[in-house]
Parts: structure tokens; C-alpha cells; sequence
């Protein structure tokens, strides 16, 4: 959902980058999970608000800028019952990593790694015997069938 970029002021809050479709998407959240590799924990979120394309944030716990210094880098969650439905055609990129991805030929081109916001479309980062960037665009993007596990595109194997 987003990750805490730095320190805000002097008593504690955060500024977190989002990673959601509207940046105020993250306000609807009582409760953040925090964390990175290496653990996770749940923080209430006593304050928060958008300022311009971040949102700064006040979590309980966190009082000084040296607390909000530790949490630089973490990543920002939510359990994935609190997300909404989504519509036909959305995804949440957590459902799209690791799926196979594959050409109009049937040619495998890897698998989901990663997703890059570029501003103007997400691209898709697919392992394989290399990688390659995808752009998430209804020009490419034939087919999402999640329960297959495979995503099919209009992309050639050497692009």
C-alpha cells in the first residue's frame, strides 16, 4: 500500500509514499501493518492526511523524529480482508506477482517480479531467461485469468 520515505517534522510522524491508485486511499485505514522481510507489526494510525502526492502520517508509538528516522524504508500494509472488491479488470499487484506470463504464440516470457509506476501506465517486470518490461496497457494485455495463474500479452519474445 505504500512505504514510510522519511521522517515528517519533529514529533514522530512519517511521510509515506503510496502505492495505491488514489494517494487518500490510505486514509481509510485505522491501522497499518508495518514492516519488512524480516517482521511485520500492526500500528494504529493516530493521525494522518494528504500533502500533495504523499501522505504524512502520525503512528502510535512513534513520538520523536528519531522513531520516525527507525521506520524509513518499512513498507505500509493492510490486511487483505480490509481491501475492497475489486471491479472486472482490476487487480491488486499483489495478485499478479509471480503469475506466468505468456505471448498471443503461447511463448512463456517468465513470470511477474514486479510492478514499476512510470506515471504515465504501470509496467510489468517479468523474469525469465531475462527481464523484461511490460507495459500494463489494454494495447498489451490480452487476458488476466488469475485462477490460471497466467497472464497473456500482445509482446514479442525479443522486445
Amino acid at each position: 500500500m505504500g512505504r514510510i520515505a522519511a521522517p515528517f517534522g519533529v514529533k514522530g510522524w512519517v511521510k509515506v509514499q503510496p502505492l495505491t491508485a488514489a494517494t487518500q486511499n490510505l486514509l481509510a485505514y485505522k491501522s497499518w501493518w508495518v514492516g519488512r522481510e524480516d517482521g511485520w507489526r500492526e500500528i494504529a494510525v493516530a493521525e494522518a492526511r494528504v500533502q500533495g502526492r504523499t501522505v504524512v502520517a502520525r503512528l502510535e508509538g512513534c513520538d520523536d523524529r528519531d522513531a520516525a528516522a527507525a521506520l524509513r524504508g518499512h513498507s505500509v500494509a493492510v490486511p487483505r480482508a480490509a481491501l475492497p472488491r475489486t471491479q472486472s479488470g482490476e487487480y491488486y499487484w499483489a495478485d499478479l506477482i509471480g503469475l506466468a506470463v505468456v505471448n498471443a504464440s503461447a511463448q512463456p516470457l517468465g513470470r511477474i517480479t514486479g510492478i514499476l509506476q512510470t506515471g504515465a501506465n504501470d509496467v510489468l517486470v517479468v523474469g525469465g531467461e531475462r527481464e523484461r518490461l511490460v507495459p500494463f496497457i489494454a494495447e498489451v494485455i490480452r487476458d488476466v485469468d488469475l485462477a490460471a495463474g497466467v497472464v497473456r500479452v500482445d509482446w514479442g519474445v525479443d522486445y
